[in-house]
């Protein structure tokens, strides 16, 4: 069986691997489509965080969308069900948030993660599934499906968001149109607010698929004017911009990775007298809860599907992953598929 694999010392290739064993109550999944993102491409550039033990090796990929094979009697889900993977398990310990489903705001930081954080993930063939840890989605959605995993990264960061706010949502601004930033514009529109998106690339998917939402599409922050009640800033660089940019008791999410190059001109005090200031809230999120996986699909489910379409701009085969990994900037959202 292929698998989509990287080691201690070197980087992403493909492997052949023994098959799956369903044992324990698990189904047996077939891998339809593999969704790539920049988790991805800093696992491929620096490695593993920490791979399964006993090994140093482990199977890439937590954006999933398979078929279920075979599937236990009681287990809820019957062969040819569609689903997609819950990425996060809970620390053994457990703490007081894995201990209430909520993995996703783990305290201790020893949970685990399928595909980044010494579990297999979904690059595979096939895998194997433990049936509380998979959400069924519906065919209509076809291979966008593979959006519920970064779409429910999206439905926390906006629960997230609100909850900091003092004041409601009403003008909306999200910093970067990749697959997260497009997706938290969509969830704005759905809720009827004005969307403003900032990307620096001109022309192209990114663009088009805003201005197809009614969103308003901007190329540099400095074009922007008034305050917005909801900064979600999803490209890791813009911590300045998105303080700035956030009217007073309002709130900016921190939703794309940290990037160095970002402190490396911050001035500190004048942040914090920023946030202090004008009562400010900054907040950053990470995962997603199964509740936000059923949140995510019923939104998705909800939008339009030839625009959900649009977001999949790079799709490859498994036999030429390596693409995947190196998409131009105009691109939104890279996938793999494994089977036809």
């Amino acid at each position: 069986m292929r698998v989509y694999t990287a080691g201690a010392g070197r980087g992403p290739e493909l492997a052949d691997v023994p098959e799956p064993s369903a044992d324990g109550g698990d189904l047996l999944v077939e891998s339809l489509v593999l969704g790539v993102c920049g988790t991805d491409r800093e696992i491929a550039e620096h490695g593993l965080p920490a791979a399964p033990p006993g090994r140093d090796w482990a199977v890439l990929g937590h954006e999933s969308l398979g078929r279920v094979l075979e599937a236990p009697a009681g287990s809820g889900f019957t062969p040819g069900d569609l689903v997609v993977g819950i990425v996060r398990r809970p620390d053994p310990v457990p703490c007081r948030f894995c201990a209430t489903q909520r993995p996703d705001l783990c305290e201790n930081g020893r949970y685990t993660e399928r595909g980044i954080k010494g579990l297999d993930g979904f690059g595979a063939e096939r895998f194997t599934l433990a049936p509380e840890y998979a959400v069924r989605v519906a065919a209509d959605l076809g291979r966008a499906a593979v959006l519920v995993e970064p779409a429910s990264v999206a439905v926390k960061a906006w629960e997230q968001a609100d909850h900091a706010a003092g004041r409601p949502a009403e003008r909306v601004l999200v910093l970067g149109a990749g697959p997260i930033g497009l997706l938290c514009a969509l969830l704005g529109v759905q809720r009827g607010l004005e969307v403003h998106v900032v990307d620096r690339v001109e022309s192209g998917p990114k663009p088009r698929q805003t201005k197809a939402l009614g969103a308003a599409y901007r190329t540099r922050t400095q074009d922007l004017t008034g305050g917005f009640d909801r900064v979600l800033e999803c490209t890791g660089t813009l911590l300045e911009e998105a303080i700035g940019l956030t009217a007073p008791a309002g709130a900016a999410c921190l939703v794309g990775g940290g990037d160095p190059r970002s402190s490396a001109a911050l001035n500190a005090g004048a942040l914090s007298q920023e946030l202090l200031a004008w009562n400010k809230a900054l907040i950053g999120t990470v995962n997603a809860s199964r509740g936000h996986f059923r949140t995510a699909h019923t939104l998705l489910r909800a939008a339009d599907h030839t625009w959900l379409e649009g977001l999949l701009t790079q799709s490859v085969p498994v036999e030429a992953w390596p693409t995947a990994l190196s998409p131009s900037p105009e691109a939104i959202k890279s996938i793999i598929h494994f089977h036809g």
